[in-house]
């Protein structure tokens, strides 16, 4: 099922969009490098994550010990995590509260230089400002489908 578009209600400034956007260069960065532990560091302790699969993880740990166990797969690539059209949300409620949608890419690089394209992802986070920096609160990640198309 495709995901519906969501348009956003709440104007953020350029500092914030551009605070977000570094906070996930930093992230995907530790995940590109296999920095299992720096990457877990960007998630509050209770942090969860959905795949889209359905698979969860929750808490640091889990999702130490999910990547590790996934590495092997990671020999002889590099992997890029490539993330666009954020969209940004305040919190009314809670100005420490961000809700943030954005499209990814990964690409995967092997010894050659081949590079292969994974299939592609809508992503809904949660962010939560602690001790003033950026954490990830919730990941929610949405395989891409096609779009029905409208009845003519």
């Amino acid at each position: 099922m495709s995901q519906a578009v969501q348009a956003t209600r709440s104007k953020v400034t350029g500092d914030l969009y551009a605070e977000v956007q570094t906070f996930y260069a930093r992230q995907m960065r530790r995940v590109d490098a296999l920095d299992i532990e720096g990457f877990a560091d960007t998630f509050t302790d209770d942090g969860v994550v959905v795949h889209a699969n359905g698979e969860r993880a929750q808490g640091r740990e889990r999702m130490i010990a999910g990547m590790r166990a996934n590495l092997p797969r990671y020999r002889d690539i590099a992997v890029r995590h490539w993330f666009d059209h954020l969209l940004i949300e305040t919190d009314p409620a809670d100005e420490d509260t961000l809700r943030v949608s954005y499209y990814t890419l990964v690409t995967q690089t092997d010894r050659e230089g081949k590079v292969s394209f994974q299939p592609t992802f809508t992503v809904d986070d949660v962010l939560v400002r602690r001790d003033g920096e950026l954490l990830t609160r919730s990941r929610v990640i949405h395989r891409d489908t096609p779009v029905e198309l409208p009845a003519p």
